[in-house]
């Protein structure tokens, strides 16, 4: 896991691939979650995707987006969605990766419309 948090750290998002099926995941495991074997490896995503479904949180006059983006690579992955005004956003939008310092001051990787 040293190696995925260390390409946030870069601005760069990676997902493993696996040797024995040849389908990417993500989250980051040991284990393909497809056929189980181990040896998966690192490989750097091209940081595109498809919003592929979403939700707004508000607070207190803040609002937020919550949201799962299919990557070009094929996995799924639950993050947010900044710098887009909340009523621009729509299922089937194409974003592009955005690194964001969370608030434990670590890299993690959001999205923006394209």
């Amino acid at each position: 896991m040293e190696d995925y948090f260390a390409a946030l750290r870069e601005g760069r998002l990676l997902i493993k691939n696996c040797r024995a099926c040849g389908k990417n995941h993500f989250y980051p495991r040991s284990g393909c979650p497809f056929c189980f074997a181990d040896g998966a490896v690192w490989h750097e995503s091209g940081g595109v995707g498809t919003i592929y479904s979403f939700s707004v949180l508000r607070k207190a006059g803040e609002s937020s987006v919550l949201a799962y983006v299919t990557l070009e690579e094929g996995p799924t992955m639950m993050t947010s969605i900044v710098d887009c005004p909340v009523d621009d956003i729509s299922i089937g939008q194409t974003v592009r990766l955005e690194m964001r310092k969370g608030a434990d001051g670590s890299m993690a990787p959001m999205f923006t419309p394209i």
